[in-house]
């Protein structure tokens, strides 16, 4: 009796985690689908208007809503793989993380760039034509993903038959040493202390120009100061995920399963949702872009 019982209880908690794996699965799906959706409608508007691809402010907002679309992909894809451990080849794998990391990077990188538009926007503002043009905008973007990808050829550092092998695809698989994280890990966080520091540096300097604006200019002011306070929110939740690695090693080395659904919080919390903000900041908190929107959609009235 008693070993009919155990194996029972064996069965039925066989079954609630599976269940509990493929509810957290599909919960990702319709996440991550939605938030495709929104960001593709939003990418789409700002292909209708030339307003929109020859200024600054809104071409480093569609590569933050590209770059947001291609991480959720990847990471989705291989968050499936992982929960059902997938076996895959190691270079495919090692493709997968070096374009996940790589865009994981170019979002905040770009929320940076965006918070220094708008300081020069508001205290440069005679300067902005030549500082924000065109031209600028594209060398901005080549920089961003440039610099994305030099924390990451770290992970590259590997023998070529390991390439050959079949792996279930993590971050854990692909470091073969342990000063591959801590590079991995240090010039990340040095890349989040420069940018904490542009955003704040930025903040200031618009709030001395916000104390003395006055009428319209203290509107448009304020309206920029509220877009960085945005900004430095979604770079403090990229900052939490560059943490989030170390308390997660922390809690595998105590429970699987555990570490398992720490993972799966970690990434509704830390990576769909700094991902969520960028169609609030300006695709719905921009009166011009939310027109371009709705005359898309609905076919309303558009006047820039």
């Amino acid at each position: 009796f008693s070993t009919e019982m155990s194996n029972n209880t064996s069965v039925v908690g066989g079954q609630i985690s599976k269940r509990k794996i493929n509810d957290q699965v599909i919960i990702v799906q319709i996440l991550v689908g939605i938030f495709l959706c929104i960001n593709s409608m939003l990418i789409a508007t700002f292909f209708t208007k030339e307003i929109f691809y020859t200024n600054m402010r809104y071409i480093l907002f569609v590569t933050t809503l590209f770059s947001d679309c291609v991480y959720l992909i990847i990471s989705n894809l291989l968050l499936i793989l992982s929960y059902f451990a997938v076996p895959i080849q190691t270079w495919s794998c090692l493709f997968l993380f070096l374009l996940s990391y790589m865009y994981n990077h170019v979002t905040p990188l770009t929320l940076t760039a965006m918070s220094l538009e708008r300081y020069v926007a508001i205290c440069m503002p005679l300067r902005h034509a030549e500082l924000c043009s065109t031209a600028r905008a594209l060398q901005s973007v080549l920089i961003i993903h440039s610099l994305s990808f030099i924390p990451y050829i770290v992970l590259s550092s590997v023998t070529f038959s390991f390439f050959t092998q079949h792996i279930i695809c993590s971050v854990e698989s692909l470091t073969l040493h342990r000063w591959q994280g801590h590079v991995r890990s240090a010039v990340s966080q040095f890349y989040f202390l420069i940018m904490c520091i542009l955003i704040a540096f930025s903040y200031v300097q618009i709030i001395k120009v916000a104390k003395a604006a006055s009428g319209n200019n203290k509107e448009s002011t304020q309206k920029g100061l509220r877009t960085v306070i945005l900004h430095a929110f979604q770079l403090f939740l990229c900052l939490i995920h560059l943490w989030t690695p170390f308390i997660e090693a922390a809690i595998l080395e105590i429970n699987f399963n555990v570490f398992r659904n720490v993972r799966y919080i970690n990434y509704i919390l830390f990576i769909l949702s700094p991902r969520c903000l960028s169609p609030l900041i300006y695709g719905l908190r921009d009166e011009v872009f939310l027109l371009a929107l709705k005359h898309w959609l609905f076919c309303c009235p558009f006047k820039a």
